[in-house]
């Protein structure tokens, strides 16, 4: 079916307004727009790690959302979802369940890179016909803003704080949608919020649809973590793309594919200048640390265009 733009936002939301979320927060935005990839009729089953979105979007006894919820614990969101859709399957066997349900896991980088990878690793091992989504914040914001597997070389967190013997996080981020690609599942894929959610809305889609294991890893900016005005996020997510720090690309049955290449792919500096998190990285005599993180993004883009030939 051919992508409508406007039937898609015309769709009853999922996520209903009223949760605790920040305002202009990233996780918020990637959870509306995810569900929108749902055909009419159909319903979710949604288990969600422990997570700044959990526990601002379901305060006992109200939610935000409007189909089955699971709260899981930090580290088993894979496991629950991929639990759930195999009773769901045995009951359909037995002819208890007639209508179709589709499953779909969201956590954050923190519960998904780190705590949680084990039990998404297996799930997706096992092919069980689930959506993993990683809305992917860079850090631990829930609990205060610590480093992850996920944050950026020179990132300042609470946990790699900036000073007189520190430049931030020490080490690049861990390529997680590379890792879960190599586990052969039918659909892997990367993406954030940019132009008209085009991209976030057909991904979303295809994971939902596709029979069997999907992961999709959306970037999804923390204005409290990341420090930038909240109304740029729009802003910054093109500009994740237009610097491919955060290229999009789909992995469909181990072909990869590039959906979008910059026609002048920009420097880094601007990505990273707006974002309170790297202005150490600004100062005079740090330009050494900016090319550092230049050719990192350069490597790893370089990488991806050669997989996708």
């Amino acid at each position: 079916m051919a992508y409508n733009l406007k039937q898609t936002l015309n769709k009853e939301e999922r996520f209903s307004p009223g949760h605790r979320m920040c305002s202009g927060c990233g996780a918020t935005i990637g959870v509306r727009n995810v569900l929108r990839g749902l055909h009419e009729g159909d319903e979710a089953v949604i288990t969600c790690a422990t997570s700044c979105l959990e526990v601002s979007s379901f305060m006992y006894p109200y939610t935000a959302w409007k189909d089955s919820f699971i709260h899981d614990a930090f580290e088993n969101a894979g496991a629950t979802c991929s639990g759930v859709e195999a009773a769901y399957r045995a009951l359909q066997k037995k002819g208890k369940v007639k209508k179709t349900h589709k499953f779909i896991a969201f956590g954050g980088d923190g519960g998904t890179y780190d705590i949680g990878f084990q039990s998404l690793s297996g799930a997706m091992e096992r092919n069980h016909d689930m959506v993993y989504v990683c809305y992917d914040n860079e850090a631990y914001m829930n609990t205060g803003i610590q480093r992850s597997s996920a944050t950026p070389m020179y990132a300042d967190t609470t946990t790699t704080p900036v000073g007189s013997v520190s430049e931030g996080k020490g080490q690049n981020r861990k390529d997680l949608a590379q890792v879960i690609a190599a586990h052969n599942i039918p659909y892997v894929a990367q993406t954030t919020f940019v132009k008209n959610f085009r991209d976030l809305h057909t991904k979303s889609e295809k994971a939902i649809y596709t029979p069997g294991a999907a992961f999709l890893n959306v970037l999804a900016p923390c204005p409290r973590g990341w420090r930038y005005n909240t109304a740029d996020i729009l802003e910054i997510c093109q500009l994740a793309v237009d610097t491919c720090f955060w290229p999009l690309f789909e992995v469909i049955d181990g072909e990869w594919i590039v959906n979008y290449t910059p026609k002048k792919k920009l420097p880094i500096e601007d990505f990273l200048r707006p974002q309170g998190r790297f202005k150490h990285l600004f100062k005079p005599g740090k330009e050494d640390l900016i090319a550092d993180f230049q050719a990192e993004v350069d490597r790893r883009w370089d990488e991806l265009l050669k997989k996708a030939r």
